[in-house]
């Protein structure tokens, strides 16, 4: 043994565990995937680099953690197991610290039907009734606990996450009016249909057989997974009527089309809320944007919409792509904790950083599943990941060496050297279905032009895209040019290549909207590839850097290839 090495030191394994909570792991390592999957669970990943990558262990990844029932012992058990060095004793503690914090303090129905936070700890519950960011929610102190405002049962869960003790809701929920709600056993169609197994398991994670300890929450899987058909599971088991937020029209209608064909509903028990419909049904689904209108926003007017809310006796919502939620709905979601929420996403990472917001007022999470183990399964299609780093010409360096920070990113993302990188996939893929994607316009219009491929965008009409996706998924059209708009939850199924052109900053939500666009399993067993052009030595190179944590964080390899070797 080397002099100075501790005696439990074993160089055979990928991890080095460090008191500030960073973790590093080695990617050529034999047993890098395992230990990449098992700090998926626990820990977030901060940057990914060739060979080694770091991740952080936060409180609120432990919080996550804990709700989803892994315990202090788990996680420490893992790290020593998988780690070169024994673990610091102040990491170890700080890990049994946070995760026992999830919990310590409960919201529940106390025995006279008042609203209370309860906890063990009579000195931490004194604590909390003097901490100034939480004292204006609560009414006062009782033998059963803190009584809190029944209209603040959100802010006072968000106060609680910002002094460090995330709440445990088992207030329960009020009952919505009944839905008879049911999964048929064969789809309109005639196909057979039923929840998959991990389906099933992010349904039950959710519903909890309808006790307290369930009801709330966020299921996280891959686009292409069948998020839609989890809200659908949650719907059967909940039986009550369902209020539906989704991030555009197009999904609106998709979530119409999947509950006609794969539930006893009827189409007369669906709702369309748009701009182009205003129905309320037992079942109605509308966007976000609709909600956050307003007829004169620059003057604070109201939200019209909000009183969707209240309109019927919702004993279920659910959030579609809840990282997209907009601050707003945020704040209306604080008032109605009565009703069970459901949140369905890809990834919890948000780019304003409100993940917090979305721990206490959708709920923790309840369910997550890598993304490699349902391609391993079959489940969503295998798919390869490229960067093309391209050149700035001459013409366009000194323009970019002199420009502001943000439009040096806009320089460089609409590189029109690009251009002809794109054309070279598109012929290489000429019997494949492309999607080309980026962030602006121009960019887009030329492309569209050079490529004699439509485009949609957020001016082409509803129906005109609905038609445009229509042949898309046909072959009548084997490449379309899409705007932003195509990030959320479009359905289209038989996508195989997606060419990133430009996007938004170092957003990694995005990342994973758009490699999902192209994860649907294919009907030939087909993979996907994924393909993304950079401009190298830019603001663009090192926000798509950010962006690719998102690849890592999934078990995606990408590979790095330069213009002129590719």
């Amino acid at each position: 043994m080397a002099e100075g090495r501790p005696v439990s030191y074993q160089p055979q394994n990928p991890l080095i565990v460090q008191s500030d909570r960073t973790v590093l792991l080695e990617v050529m390592n034999p047993l890098f995937e395992e230990a990449r999957d098992m700090l998926a669970q626990f820990a977030e990943l901060v940057k990914s680099p060739e060979h080694i990558h770091t991740y952080q262990i936060t409180p609120l990844s432990l919080w996550n953690a804990a709700a989803s029932g892994l315990d202090a012992a788990a996680i420490t058990g893992d790290l020593e197991r998988l780690s070169k060095f024994p673990l610091p004793e102040v990491l170890k503690q700080d890990i049994t610290d946070y995760v026992a914090r999830y919990g310590r303090v409960q919201l529940v129905k106390d025995e006279a039907g008042n609203l209370a936070l309860r906890s063990a700890d009579p000195l931490l519950l004194t604590e909390v009734w003097h901490n100034k960011t939480v004292r204006p929610y609560l009414l006062e102190q009782s033998p059963g606990g803190l009584l809190v405002d029944p209209e603040r049962r959100g802010h006072v869960k968000q106060a609680m996450i910002k002094i460090g003790f995330p709440v445990e809701d088992l207030a329960g929920y009020t009952v919505g009016a009944p839905l008879e709600t049911a999964l048929r056993a064969l789809t309109l169609a005639g196909r057979p249909f039923e929840l998959r197994a991990y389906q099933k398991q992010a349904v039950d994670a959710f519903y909890k057989s309808g006790s307290v300890f369930g009801g709330s929450g966020v299921i996280v899987l891959p686009c292409g997974a069948g998020k839609t058909v989890v809200g659908m599971g949650a719907m059967s088991a909940v039986q009550q009527q369902t209020l539906i937020l989704t991030t555009n029209v197009t999904a609106v209608r998709q979530w119409i089309d999947e509950l006609v064909d794969k539930t006893t509903l009827t189409r007369d028990q669906i709702g369309e809320y748009s701009g182009e419909v205003k129905e309320i049904k037992p079942v109605t689904v509308t966007t976000y944007q609709m909600l956050t209108y307003r007829e004169n926003a620059e003057h604070g007017s109201p939200f019209v919409h909000f009183k969707i809310f209240t309109a019927l006796q919702w004993g279920l919502i659910v959030y579609d792509e809840v990282h997209m939620l907009p601050a707003p709905v945020f704040r209306i979601t604080s008032e109605i904790q009565a009703m069970r929420r459901l949140g369905l996403t890809a990834t919890l990472v948000r780019e304003d950083g409100a993940e917090e917001d979305v721990f206490s007022l959708i709920g923790p999470k309840r369910y997550d599943v890598p993304w490699k183990v349902l391609e391993r399964q079959g489940f969503i299609a295998e798919a390869t990941c490229t960067e093309i780093r391209v050149p700035l010409h001459d013409e366009l360096r000194l323009s970019y060496a002199v420009a502001e920070d943000r439009h040096k990113f806009r320089i460089a993302s609409e590189n029109p050297v690009k251009n002809g990188v794109v054309r070279e996939l598109v012929s290489r893929h000429r019997d494949d279905l492309v999607l080309v994607i980026g962030q602006y316009i121009d960019q887009l219009k030329a492309l569209a032009r050079e490529l004699d491929a439509p485009l949609i965008t957020g001016q082409v009409p509803n129906r005109e895209r609905e038609e445009l996706y229509a042949q898309f998924k046909r072959g009548d059209i084997k490449v379309l040019v899409v705007s932003k708009v195509a990030n959320f939850a479009i359905d289209l199924p038989d996508a195989t290549v997606a060419i990133q052109v430009s996007g938004t900053f170092g957003s990694r939500q995005e990342e994973a909207q758009r490699l999902g666009r192209i994860l649907r399993p294919k009907a030939d067993g087909s993979g996907a590839s994924f393909y993304t052009v950079v401009t190298r030595e830019t603001k663009e190179q090192e926000f798509a850097a950010k962006r690719q944590l998102f690849l890592t964080e999934q078990g995606y390899r990408y590979e790095i290839v330069h213009m002129e070797d590719f």
